[in-house]
């Protein structure tokens, strides 16, 4: 059973609003003149509060919550406000509220937003786990997924990173290959040793031996002195070996030999040299049709597979955009000295319409280039390649799917002409459901649902606007 606190100033507006609520929910209603004036209680999940009780001491905003939270540290805080005072509720929602609802309180909104917290708390759940003490500060950031299979990654590298078992990283070009094995190295105990990486399609095939295993001087023209090897700068560390499936026959045998007896010789050198290196491979490539045409060799891919990690696409992850774009939005305004505050309402949708070929890469790209353009505080279409959008904003028409039946390519249709509308409509209403749902003819209810079937949020329309 999930507990939650009421707090007004008015004690029949705290029942009316337990009222509303679920009857299995064990719901505490609190009248005060101050909404740090009350008992602690650690298991309270959620917390409605009135504007009026958090700015009762004349305490700024964000002081009034942080008091709060010394009382509820893990409560979702709900500010609730009239139509007249949802300025001073935003400003809550901008200092770490969850959400806020205006007077009068519909059942509807209340409930969707309790079903938002639901959500909420089982993401942390698995968040909190995903953590642990095993994420160093500096990956906080990167773990922070919504993606199921983002999360199922993180809990592979967790599973993984602590030994001394080659990866092999599998996935499109710019899904983050290379941030995933940097993460694994950072989380072994081998974080204190060399991460050296080798992007083996850079290197041309005349050099590949060189640079990995190291030359002796005079071992072929132009040799004219002794060259280490990665791999010997690697030692004690790790290595990762980028588009493992560009390197030719003979460098793939003498990776065999060094998976196979942890020796390397330079070129030109008759010596064995020991090495301790844990290796992380990547590719974009199917290694299994190279290991078909005879391209790549099945003992060394068997070898190098013994723990596989796919990386999910971009499109397979529409879920983290809005976070991803966000963290990008901050990266490059202390890059560029800027000052953007995030994207407009249509330009997310456009973002979460588009394929992303480049995927992860390819979105801080874009991003990038939106903010040097950019001169307003919100990233506008203009900003962004043509590609992506037209100058109005509008989602470009997508081909048509003909390899799909009707009714499916139909469905594709409504339900992107649905969010249009729809978010269209919260914007011209400030993102008042009972407006909203009245001038397109449903129900509130009936918008609750169209809503959350399209991911859209009311607290996204209204902070726009006031």
């Amino acid at each position: 059973m999930r507990k939650m606190i009421v707090i007004t100033r008015d004690g029949s507006r705290s029942e009316e609003i337990g009222d509303l609520l679920d009857q299995d929910e064990h719901i505490l209603t609190e009248t005060s003149t101050s909404a740090s004036e009350i008992d602690d209680d650690r298991e309270i999940d959620t917390l409605f509060v009135d504007v009026d009780a958090l700015l009762a001491k004349d305490k700024s905003i964000a002081k009034a919550l942080e008091g709060l939270w010394s009382h509820y540290p893990s409560a979702a805080i709900v500010v609730m406000a009239d139509e007249d005072n949802t300025g001073a509720a935003v400003d809550a929602v901008k200092a770490g509220a969850f959400d806020y609802l205006t007077h009068p309180i519909e059942k509807e909104e209340l409930d969707l937003v309790v079903e938002k917290v639901r959500e909420s708390d089982v993401l942390q759940s698995e968040l909190d786990y995903l953590r642990g003490q095993f994420w160093n500060e500096d990956s906080l950031e990167y773990v922070d997924t919504r993606s199921k299979a983002m999360r199922d990654v993180f809990l592979k590298i967790r599973q993984v990173a602590g030994t001394r078992t080659t990866v092999l990283l599998t996935g499109e070009t710019g899904t983050g290959k290379s941030l995933i094995a940097k993460l694994i190295h950072a989380h072994s105990n081998r974080k204190d040793m060399p991460f050296i990486s080798v992007h083996c399609g850079a290197i041309p095939d005349t050099l590949v031996e060189s640079e990995l295993f190291g030359h002796e001087k005079g071992a072929f023209t132009g040799a004219v002195r002794r060259k280490l090897g990665k791999f010997e700068l690697a030692h004690g560390g790790t290595i990762f070996l980028d588009e493992i499936g560009t390197v030719s026959q003979s460098v793939q045998v003498k990776l065999l030999n060094v998976i196979q007896e942890r020796v390397i010789q330079r070129v030109g050198g008759e010596n064995d040299i020991p090495v301790d290196v844990r290796i992380i491979a990547a590719t974009n490539e199917d290694m299994k049709q190279l290991c078909e045409e005879g391209k790549f060799r099945r003992d060394l891919f068997y070898r190098l597979n013994v723990f596989p990690v796919r990386i999910p696409s971009l499109r397979e992850r529409l879920e983290d955009i809005p976070r991803l774009s966000e963290g990008f939005i901050r990266q490059f305004n202390g890059l560029l000295n800027t000052e953007i505050k995030g994207l407009h309402p249509q330009v997310l949708d456009t973002l979460l319409e588009y394929e992303w070929p480049g995927n992860v890469r390819e979105l801080e790209n874009v991003i990038e280039r939106a903010c040097i353009l950019e001169t307003e505080e919100v990233l506008h279409a203009e900003s962004f390649p043509p590609d992506l959008m037209d100058t109005q904003g509008e989602v470009v028409t997508s081909p048509v799917k003909t390899d799909l039946p009707l009714k499916e390519a139909r469905q594709i249709t409504v339900d992107k002409f649905e969010k249009q509308y729809l978010s269209s409509l919260l914007e011209q209403c400030n993102g008042v459901i009972k407006t909203t749902a009245e001038k397109a003819g449903v129900t509130t209810r009936q918008l609750n649902k169209l809503m959350n079937r399209h991911g859209l949020q009311r607290s996204d329309f209204k902070k726009r606007n006031l």
